[in-house]
């Protein structure tokens, strides 16, 4: 389940991408070709990490930055109200808000948590020298773990707001004819072949990643157009490597398989680029958008077989000893577990309805059955089982060796299934 969760984002990150050459090119560079170019830059991130991680985690880091100056200009540009900015920030409220609203919703929780991630940031300990037999030292390592994640957290969050506080405050309540009216006018500086279709009607502008940047180009000069097409290529760039160190620290912890980094992006961008630069050669930039759209869903349908095993395995005090999760950390997790695993069935329920098709509503009744079935499974089985070994590995370790201890525990875990 990781895996496609990881194959799904590494396909985000190519048409994201793709959809930045093709604005900062006005049209010149293909769909189709941007998506090929992505080819180039993951074996320049290969070579990055020769030099060691270091300077590679320097160049996220710039790319990061590129992603906060850029997308904190076009807030600047917007001007949103601040006072319902923070209205939303606390307040979760959306007014009037149909089926299509939840796709959206349902894609936010996908593209903002996305389930690899979980791994990434828990696996990135390996890369820093703890001495793990010293328990102050390892509580050490904790605590300044816990303030890079904050940090990175919050300039994450910082870089969702502005994107969201651009796109409530720019296309709210804009209609079709008044996008068309103020893009037409502009055609001096913008290629039109970079241009969306609009109806010439009164109903609401639909948006995405592209049709933003064309309509903030519209609206607020060439430069705002630009400005967030840098964005949008600095955010691909900076989760192509991501994926591939997440997939890697899965494959290794998961099926103790030990692929080299080449190996890892030839996998993943194998299946990543095959059907996106189909969809980019033969369908529109809308269908290539409204794919991304899908697999933001779909991030966020996969991510409770992320988060359910580390909330299970953090939560055993035999496997955690003195760094197991507390009461209140426990419950927090489980209450934000239970939401996202409601907001899915929820959407899928509705997604039936909408279908008005008796053969639909079959099939994924099934579906829903299994993920529902697999998603107990995870919970159920996983204490079960740990709770029937542990007094089998108790007597042959003892509490002198930690590190055979968990490796014994886990194998253990995996010869049950």
């Amino acid at each position: 389940m990781i895996e496609i969760a990881i194959i799904g984002s590494d396909m985000q990150e190519v048409i994201g991408t793709a959809i930045a050459f093709h604005l900062l090119s006005a049209g010149r560079i293909p769909l189709w070709g941007g998506v090929l170019i992505t080819i180039v830059d993951t074996f320049f991130f290969l070579f990055l990490d020769k030099y060691g991680l270091r300077k590679l985690e320097a160049f996220f880091g710039l790319l990061i930055a590129i992603m906060a100056v850029t997308f904190g200009y076009e807030y600047v540009v917007v001007n949103p109200d601040q006072k319902e900015v923070l209205k939303g920030m606390f307040i979760p409220y959306c007014k009037n808000c149909g089926h299509e609203q939840l796709l959206q919703a349902v894609g936010l929780v996908g593209a903002i948590i996305m389930p690899h991630n979980i791994y990434l940031h828990s696996s990135l300990v390996k890369t820093r020298e703890v001495d793990r037999a010293n328990q102050k030292a390892v509580k050490e390592a904790n605590m300044y773990f816990l303030i890079e994640s904050t940090i990175a957290l919050f300039v994450s969050f910082l870089i969702n707001l502005f994107v969201m506080s651009v796109f409530g405050q720019a296309f709210f309540q804009h209609t079709n004819q008044e996008a068309h009216d103020v893009c037409a006018n502009q055609s001096l500086f913008l290629n039109q072949s970079i241009f969306p279709n609009f109806p010439e009607n009164n109903e609401t502008v639909t948006v995405d990643i592209f049709q933003g940047g064309i309509i903030l180009g519209c609206y607020f000069g060439p430069i705002a157009l630009y400005i967030w097409a840098v964005g949008i290529l600095a955010a691909g760039q900076s989760s192509t490597m991501t994926g591939t160190y997440a997939g890697q620290f899965v494959m290794e912890g998961f099926l103790q398989l030990r692929w080299s980094r080449f190996a890892r992006v030839v996998f993943t961008r194998s299946f990543a680029i095959l059907p996106t630069v189909f969809v980019a050669a033969f369908r529109n930039v809308g269908d290539l958008t409204g794919l991304n759209d899908l697999l933001n869903v779909l991030q966020s349908i996969l991510l409770p077989f992320a988060v359910i095993p580390v909330l299970t395995f953090t939560s055993m005090e035999p496997l955690m000893k003195d760094f197991v999760n507390g009461i209140i950390g426990k419950f927090l997790m489980i209450l934000i577990t239970g939401l996202i695993c409601a907001i899915n069935l929820y959407f899928v329920v509705t997604s039936i309805i909408s279908l008005n098709y008796l053969a639909y509503y079959i099939a994924i009744s099934f579906v829903l059955l299994a993920y529902v079935a697999f998603v107990c499974y995870l919970v159920g089985s996983l204490y079960a089982n740990w709770a029937s070994s542990i007094w089998v590995v108790y007597p042959q370790i003892g509490f002198n060796s930690s590190r055979d201890y968990l490796f014994k525990q886990i194998r253990l875990w995996n010869l049950v299934h």
